[in-house]
C-alpha cells in the first residue's frame, strides 16, 4: 500500500489558502511547477479533477472543496508536530491567521497588536475581519474571536467577557417619536437592523422577571456591518440594538440614549476559539495575550458601559 502523498496535500491546502498557484508557491518556497505536479498527483490518485484552472483563475470542484478540509488540517497538523519538535524555551516565530468581527477588530482588535507585535517581533498576524462565521478549519484560521452564545465541540473556545446589546437611539428621535416602553413598541418605530442577527429582524428581549417579549422591527435601513449603521443612528433616522462595544462612548457622551433598559436582550459572549488538536507555539502565546487583554475587565467598555 503506497503511502499517503503529505507534501501534495500540504501544497494543496496552500494553494486553496492562498488563492493561487503563484502565491502557494511564493509562501512555500518552491516553483510553480512543483506545485501542478503535486496537485496532478493528487488528481490521478481520485481519478478526477480537484481544482478547475484557467489561465486567469481556479476553482475548487465539489470533491475539491470536501478535501480542501481534510488537507487543511494535515497541514495544520504538520505545521504543529513541527512547532513541538522545537524546544518549549524556542522563540515562537511564523504566521499567524486571526479573525475577528469587522467592528471589534477595528475598534478593539487592531489598537492592541502593535504591543503583541513588538513582543514577539519573529510572528507575523494576518488579522481576517469578517462579521460571518467562517469554517475555521476550511479557512485556514489559526486563532478567531467570536461575539456569539457559541457551544461548538469542534472547536476549543474559551468565554473571555460579556457582551451586552442595548437599544439605542438620539434624544431628538425620542422627542419626536417617543420613547418604547417594552419591547413591543418597537413595531411602530423606525429601526436600523443588523442582518447578521441571529434571529433575523425579530428582536428577542426578557424582563427582569423573566417575562420573554419578541417584536417583529421595521427596518429602515439593514447593513451586514454594525458599524455601518452608526451614522443613520447619530443622525436620529432610527433605533438600533446595539452592542455595547460599539455604542457605549455615544451614550456617555450623551448623543445616544439608552432604553428599555429593563429588559436584556439575548446573552452574548466574546469567545476565542482555536480549531482542536496541537498548537504551535506562536499560537498559544498569541492566545494567552488575547486573554490578558480580555478576560480581566481591562476592555473600556466592560468599565465605562456597565451602565448605560
Amino acid at each position: 500500500m503506497a503511502l499517503p502523498d503529505l507534501e501534495a496535500w500540504a501544497i494543496f491546502a496552500k494553494v486553496v489558502e492562498t488563492g493561487s498557484f503563484a502565491a502557494a508557491a511564493a509562501e512555500l518556497g518552491i516553483t510553480g511547477p512543483t506545485v501542478s505536479k503535486a496537485l496532478g498527483r493528487l488528481e490521478a490518485r481520485f481519478g478526477e479533477r480537484l481544482i478547475h484552472r484557467t489561465s486567469r483563475r481556479f476553482s475548487l470542484t465539489e470533491t475539491g472543496r470536501v478535501l480542501a478540509i481534510r488537507a487543511a488540517q494535515i497541514l495544520a497538523e504538520g505545521e504543529a508536530i513541527e512547532a513541538e519538535a522545537q524546544a518549549k524555551s524556542a522563540t515562537p516565530r511564523g504566521k499567524i491567521r486571526l479573525a475577528a468581527p469587522m467592528s471589534f477588530g477595528l475598534r478593539h482588535v487592531s489598537p492592541v497588536l502593535p504591543e503583541f507585535l513588538a513582543m514577539y517581533p519573529n510572528v507575523s498576524i494576518d488579522l481576517q475581519l469578517d462579521d460571518r462565521m467562517v469554517d475555521l478549519v476550511a479557512s485556514g484560521i489559526d486563532v478567531a474571536l467570536r461575539i456569539a452564545d457559541l457551544p461548538d465541540s469542534s472547536l476549543l473556545a474559551r468565554r473571555l467577557c460579556p457582551v451586552h446589546r442595548w437599544v439605542v437611539g438620539t434624544p431628538s428621535y425620542f422627542e419626536r417619536h417617543g420613547t418604547p416602553l417594552r419591547p413591543r413598541d418597537l413595531a411602530s418605530h423606525a429601526c436600523l437592523s443588523y442582518n447578521y442577527l441571529m434571529s433575523g429582524e425579530i428582536w428577542h428581549f426578557k424582563d427582569t422577571k423573566g417575562v420573554e417579549e419578541s417584536v417583529s422591527i421595521n427596518a429602515r435601513l439593514s447593513s451586514n456591518n454594525a458599524e455601518a449603521l452608526c451614522a443613520s443612528l447619530e443622525a436620529g433616522e432610527g433605533i438600533a440594538l446595539q452592542p455595547d462595544f460599539i455604542a457605549w462612548q455615544a451614550v456617555k457622551a450623551g448623543r445616544l440614549i439608552a432604553v428599555l433598559t429593563d429588559w436584556t436582550s439575548s446573552p452574548l459572549a466574546l469567545n476565542l476559539i482555536t480549531p482542536a488538536g496541537p498548537r504551535a507555539i506562536r499560537t498559544q502565546v498569541l492566545l494567552d495575550f488575547l486573554t490578558r487583554r480580555f478576560a480581566t475587565g481591562v476592555a473600556p467598555w466592560t468599565i465605562a458601559a456597565s451602565t448605560p
